[in-house]
C-alpha cells in the first residue's frame, strides 16, 4: 500500500516510498492464501532460494501466509555461483523453518553446452581465454554523457591480469543466450517439485526488475504468482526487516550471481544503485516534478533525462517478455 504522493511543496526522498509494512504484509499474505488455495487449488508453494533479498522476502511472506510446512525452498547453485550463495539460502530455510532441497545444476548446464558456448564467444574477443579464467559483461553508467552505452566483456586471467573488450552484437547475444540456460534450467526443477507436491511456483522479481524487463522469459520470469512485483526495491527491504529476514541477507549488496566474476546489478543492467533507481522510477511513474526527483537522487536534470530515456528504452525493448503467446484469434 503506497502512501499518497506529497504536494509539490513537500520534500521528495526515499521516505516518500515508505509503506505500512504490517498492512502490506497482511494484504499480500491474504492474496497468497486466496490465490493458491481458491484460484489455483494448490497445496503450497515452491520458492527458489538464491540468498538474495527478493527470494528471501518471498519465502518469508509465503511462510507467514501458508505456514512453513507448505513452503518448499530449492537451492540450485552452479559452478559460477558465489561462495556465499548456499550459506545464505540455507540460512533463510533454517531461519523460517522450511524444507530445502538441493540441486546443483552444473552437470545439466555442462551437458547443454552452457559453459562451452559462453567460452567460445569469450575467445572470439580474447583468444587466450581458457581454464582458470573468469568473466562477466558490464554496461557503462547511464549518467555518463557523450558515451555510447555498449556492453563490454571483462575477463581476468588466473594470474589476475584483467582484459576488457567491447562486445559486438553477435557475441553479446550469444553470451546472453547461453547464460539464460541457467534461469531456464532452474525453472524446470522448480516446476518438477511443484508438480511432485501439487504446489505452485513463486516468482521473485521486485518492481524495478519487473518494469524494466530484468528477467529471462520462461526462466526466472516464469511463475504462477509474483508476490512482490508491485513493490519498489527499497519497499522490499522494508518488508524484509518487518518479516525478520536475517540481517546478513538484508545487508548483502544486490548481485546477479550469474557470471564467474562477481557482478552487481548496477554494472550489468540498471546503471544506478537501487535506491536511486527507485526514486527515479517512482518519480517518473507518479509525475513528481523533475527538479525534486533529480535532487532526491543526487543527480542533475540532464542526467535525470538520460535515466528517464533509459527507462523508456528498456520498457520498449523488453515489452515482449511480458506478452502471453499470441493467437490468430481468441480460443475459449
Amino acid at each position: 500500500m503506497e502512501r499518497p504522493v506529497r504536494t509539490v511543496e513537500s520534500v521528495f526522498n526515499l521516505k516518500s516510498l515508505e509503506i505500512d509494512a504490517s498492512a502490506e504484509v497482511e494484504r499480500i499474505c491474504r492474496w497468497i492464501q486466496e490465490t493458491i488455495a481458491l484460484k489455483m487449488k494448490r497445496q503450497g508453494v515452491v520458492v527458489a532460494l538464491s540468498g538474495g533479498i527478493d527470494s528471501s522476502t518471498v519465502a518469508a511472506l509465503c511462510v507467514r501466509a501458508l505456514g512453513p510446512d507448505k513452503v518448499f525452498g530449492l537451492q540450485m547453485p552452479e559452478q559460477h555461483s558465489s561462495e556465499d550463495t548456499l550459506e545464505l539460502s540455507g540460512l533463510v530455510a533454517g531461519h523460517f523453518g522450511i524444507e530445502a532441497g538441493h540441486q546443483d545444476i552444473t552437470e545439466v548446464l555442462t551437458a547443454l553446452g552452457c559453459y562451452a558456448r559462453q567460452e567460445a564467444a569469450y575467445r572470439r574477443l580474447i583468444p587466450e581465454y581458457g581454464p582458470g579464467w573468469r568473466a562477466k559483461i558490464v554496461l557503462p553508467g547511464v549518467l555518463e554523457s557523450g558515451q555510447l552505452r555498449l556492453f563490454s566483456l571483462v575477463a581476468v586471467s588466473p594470474e589476475g591480469r584483467e582484459i576488457k573488450k567491447r562486445l559486438d552484437h553477435k557475441s553479446y547475444l550469444e553470451i546472453v543466450a547461453a547464460t539464460n540456460f541457467k534461469q531456464r534450467v532452474r525453472k524446470m526443477f522448480e516446476y518438477y517439485h511443484a508438480d511432485r507436491l501439487n504446489y505452485a511456483v513463486t516468482g521473485t522479481p521486485n518492481r524495478l526488475e519487473y518494469d524494466q524487463g530484468f528477467f529471462v522469459k520462461l526462466g526466472d520470469g516464469a511463475a504462477d504468482i509474483k508476490p512482490i512485483a508491485h513493490l519498489y526495491k527499497s519497499q522490499v527491504y522494508q518488508l524484509a526487516e518487518y518479516l525478520g529476514v536475517p540481517e546478513k541477507i538484508r545487508s548483502r549488496p544486490p548481485t546477479t550471481d550469474t557470471y564467474s566474476l562477481p557482478q552487481s546489478q548496477e554494472e550489468f543492467y540498471f546503471s544506478l544503485s537501487y535506491k536511486k533507481m527507485d526514486l527515479c522510477l517512482y518519480g517518473k511513474n507518479k509525475g513528481i516534478p523533475r527538479e525534486q526527483v533529480a535532487s532526491a537522487a543526487g543527480i542533475n536534470l540532464e542526467q535525470l533525462e538520460r535515466v528517464y530515456a533509459d527507462i523508456e528504452q528498456k520498457r520498449r525493448t523488453t515489452s515482449y517478455l511480458h506478452m502471453a503467446p499470441q493467437l490468430v484469434e481468441n480460443v475459449l
